[in-house]
């Protein structure tokens, strides 16, 4: 039986047997029969590895974090989540530094605390009562790595097309066009800043590989 904790890129929670690439923590989410009773219990969303170290976890313990999982880390920053500063220490610093400089009206300190960056990604991931924070914008000005709503389908844009998501994997694309477009944006406006700087989300291998250095857009 799969459990409820399956997420989606606008960060909902589903009962998919796909389990994705990445695990993820907002507290604990689950009661002792296993049911979802909150979608968030922190203002600090994570990403982690799925396996780190001899580390073995029993889904849904009472008592301990409610594992999560995401197809690929695209899906994780859509629906606001960031690198943890544990298992993925690298990855962590490297956002750390990036989500700093992409945002300097956003945060006055040059080497933030990572609480003051994850009560900003908190008032763009989610409005009061849990509804996902959107906004609209033109499709040209949207960089790799970012996903949007299509009619109600999610898309990533990669490579300058617009990719399918899927629990499974992205399953099909159109072109990227036209630019003027206004598309309604999911993933956060400052990771959506931070990947225009450079940052580029990991995506799932149904995906084409870009090179590095690649053109944001």
């Amino acid at each position: 039986m799969a459990f409820p904790n399956r997420v989606d890129p606008w960060g909902r929670l589903h009962a998919v047997a796909a389990r994705g690439t990445f695990l993820g923590n907002r507290g604990i989410l689950h009661n002792r029969n296993q049911e979802i009773v909150a979608q968030w219990k922190t203002k600090a969303w994570i990403t982690c590895l799925l396996v780190w170290k001899d580390r073995r976890r029993a889904i849904m313990t009472p008592g301990s974090y409610t594992e999560l999982f995401f197809l690929d880390e695209a899906t994780a920053f859509s629906a606001g989540h960031r690198p943890c500063a544990e298992c993925r220490r690298e990855r962590f610093r490297e956002f750390k530094l990036r989500w700093t400089a992409a945002n300097p009206r956003m945060i006055a300190e040059s080497e933030p605390a990572v609480a003051q960056i994850d009560k900003i990604l908190h008032t763009e991931r989610v409005l009061k009562g849990g509804v996902k924070v959107t906004y609209e914008t033109a499709l040209g000005t949207l960089p790799d790595g970012t996903m949007i709503d299509v009619g109600g389908a999610a898309y990533l844009v990669w490579q300058k097309r617009l990719w399918q998501w899927s629990f499974a994997g992205y399953v099909g694309s159109q072109p990227f066009h036209p630019r003027q477009r206004r598309v309604r944006v999911l993933t956060p406006a400052s990771l959506v800043n931070m990947f225009r700087a450079g940052f580029r989300p990991q995506v799932h291998d149904s995906l084409p590989v870009v090179s590095i250095g690649a053109c944001a857009r």
